[in-house]
């Protein structure tokens, strides 16, 4: 997804060739697969819009209107779609099945990343501008705390019932305690840790520092580092081929990157202006939140 040339590219994985370029409106970020897999949404924040992809092919199916669509992502159950509304500071929930607007929750300055927790009862969101993480239970509709998480906070992943949250504007990853958002460990991954993903074994956790330019393995179950891969020029979003490569978006520099996490090198397609999001189809699971499925590839 190319949110700064306002399209999204298709490429071809074996060929590593761009098939298509389509346009949207201004401004397309993050997507989410529709839990019945039948469409993929791409959101157009500053369009104001969702766009409805056949998620095999990348063909537009249709697009409607949407406040501000930034980071979007359906809960575990199906039951919830949250948006967070970056640039109009508040976070939506929608009724998962028919995208019925249900609650707006206003919320200072710059609602980010979300990530639900397992029993899809609680979403977590961080706020960028005030450097806080907040939490909502979809069940009761309410706001049930704000804390203080570190400066400009990004990625948030629920993992091993605590919640981690990049945090882009020092060097680490922060780890909390969902309950009240006390942070009880800090993990320093690179400058600028922005965005967590499992590796689809779940044995790993692959950290992206945007600033630094690189990108850091975590053992899932001690959170120490493993390894530390250089991908220059913004990474930010993460997916899983089948063959084991990694496709990572290099936001500064208009290529979608290939790692080969075995050896450590890559290859940088070349696609639109700060590439953003990234879907590979034909995942053999279902993918949920920070999981990217398989095969052909949508930037957007």
């Amino acid at each position: 997804m190319n949110s700064a040339s306002a399209s999204f590219s298709v490429i071809d994985v074996a060929s590593r060739k761009v098939i298509r370029t389509t346009p949207v409106l201004r401004e397309p970020h993050h997507w989410a697969l529709l839990p019945d897999r039948s469409a993929l949404l791409i959101g157009d924040t500053s369009g104001n819009a969702l766009f409805f992809l056949d998620p095999q092919t990348g063909e537009l199916l249709q697009h409607r209107p949407f406040s501000d669509p930034y980071q979007l992502w359906f809960s575990p159950n199906g039951q919830h779609l949250v948006v967070a509304a970056l640039a109009v500071n508040h976070v939506d929930l929608y009724d998962g099945r028919t995208l019925r607007l249900v609650k707006r929750f206003r919320l200072p300055t710059m609602p980010s990343h979300i990530s639900y927790s397992p029993d899809s009862s609680m979403v977590f969101v961080t706020l960028q501008t005030n450097n806080r993480l907040v939490a909502i239970d979809l069940g009761a509709q309410k706001v049930m705390w704000q804390s203080e998480i570190g400066k400009t906070p990004a990625g948030v992943f629920w993992h091993g019932g605590k919640v981690l949250v990049g945090v882009m504007g020092s060097d680490y990853v922060a780890v909390a305690d969902p309950v009240d958002g006390r942070v009880v460990r800090r993990l320093r991954t690179g400058r600028g840790a922005h965005n967590l993903f499992y590796s689809p074994d779940g044995k790993q956790i692959y950290v992206t520092n945007r600033v630094e330019g690189t990108v850091s393995l975590l053992d899932s179950s001690s959170l120490e580092t493993l390894r530390t891969y250089i991908v220059p020029n913004g990474p930010d979003c993460i997916a899983f081929a089948p063959d084991g490569k990694l496709w990572i978006s290099m936001r500064w520099a208009s290529h979608v990157a290939v790692l080969d996490p075995q050896s450590g090198t890559h290859e940088a397609i070349a696609v639109g202006r700060s590439p953003h999001g990234v879907f590979l189809t034909a995942s053999p699971t279902l993918p949920g939140p920070n999981r990217s499925s398989s095969l052909t590839l949508s930037t957007a």
